[in-house]
This record gives C-alpha cells, sequence and structure tokens, in this order.
C-alpha cells in the first residue's frame, strides 16, 4: 500500500497517510482557518499568498503516527468549533476535524506534508477553492466542476466507513470518542488577537 509521510517542522512527530491518493485535496480562505493560523505563530509557514491554507481531506484511519504522538495537541478557535490539531512541539497544523470521531474526516494541513511538489507527486492537483470571498487581495477563481467531481469521489468513502464502523480507528480519538490530547478553546482575548491579525 503506497503511503507518503507526515511530519512536524522540527521532526518530533512524525506519520503517514495511507492511499494519499484517495484524499480530495482543496485550499480554504475561511477566516477560520486563517486565524488559526495566526493563533498558532505559523501564518507565512500555512497561508499562501490569499490566505489560503492548501488541505488534503481523507479518513482519520488512513493517518498513522510513529512517533512523538505525545507531541499531538488539540485547539478550537470556539467551544463550537473544529478540533484543530497541530504538533506542541513546534506550533505545526496537522489537521481538522469533527468534534464528534463518528464523522471520519480529517483535513491535513499541507506544512505537515512536504514541499508543494512532493505534495502534487502524493496528492494531486488542487481541485476545491473554497470560500473564496474571505480571501485576502483578491478572489482566487473557483473551480465548481472539478469540486463538484471530487465531493462526489469523496463523500462515499465517509458514508462507508461510517456504515462499515471502521470510523473508529483513528489516531485522534480513543476507541471511546474521547480525544488522545485535551481540547483546548481559545479565550476570547486570545480569539480576538487572531483574528485581528487576519
Amino acid at each position: 500500500m503506497m503511503t507518503h509521510p507526515l511530519r512536524c517542522r522540527c521532526g518530533r512527530l512524525k506519520g503517514e497517510v495511507a492511499e494519499p491518493r484517495k484524499g480530495s485535496r482543496g485550499v480554504c480562505y475561511c477566516k477560520d482557518c486563517q486565524a488559526y493560523a495566526h493563533a498558532l505563530g505559523n501564518a507565512s509557514a500555512v497561508l499562501d499568498e490569499l490566505g489560503g491554507t492548501d488541505v488534503v481531506a481523507t479518513l482519520p484511519k488512513r493517518v498513522r503516527f510513529t512517533s512523538g504522538v505525545d507531541a499531538l495537541a488539540c485547539l478550537s478557535l470556539t467551544e463550537r468549533g473544529m478540533s484543530r490539531w497541530y504538533a506542541g512541539c513546534c506550533r505545526t497544523p496537522i489537521g481538522n476535524t469533527m468534534n464528534d470521531f463518528r464523522f471520519p474526516y480529517v483535513g491535513l494541513v499541507h506544512s505537515c506534508l512536504g514541499s508543494g511538489d512532493a505534495i502534487d507527486a502524493a496528492f494531486g492537483p488542487v481541485r476545491m477553492r473554497v470560500n473564496t470571498k474571505s480571501a485576502e487581495g483578491g478572489r482566487p477563481k473557483a473551480m465548481p466542476l472539478s469540486q463538484a467531481a471530487a465531493l462526489l469521489a469523496f463523500l462515499p468513502t465517509v458514508l462507508i466507513a461510517r456504515l462499515d464502523g471502521s470510523y473508529r480507528t483513528t489516531p485522534f480519538f480513543s476507541a471511546d470518542g474521547k480525544p488522545v490530547a485535551q481540547r483546548r478553546v481559545l479565550t476570547r482575548e486570545e480569539l480576538e488577537a487572531a483574528r485581528n491579525s487576519v
């Protein structure tokens, strides 16, 4: 089975992504993704020139950590916000999940997957651009046809994982559905500072 390496910037947290071609790659320009990058102090390494985050949507069961899992940390911008996983050692974003592990999705952030060429070779080209109205300094071109095709290809895998129970295989949650790292919600002051940095 083909795999692609995953690692934080300092190399403490390492892992791999199985079947990278089954992922669905897109760029998200939403204010929350931008605020998250600023909250970690990694905006320049995460966001593109228009404030977009390159993300690979895949199933959590395809992600495996091989070392440094004790460095895995989790935060949310708000109490109801997504669980945003990162390496606490060097604050490298890893991926975003729903708070309920029964929804089998993780959006892996490009910063843990290597350079642009390596990501292109493993996961293929960007096929979606979402929340483009929140882009900074311009409007990225929408990709409605390839976006629809990518979603139609990916959504059935989410449904199958839910139905066959494989959603329980995840490095982000324990067998009883609790996050493997305590989720920290930003304070109002921290969130305001992150959003003001956008």
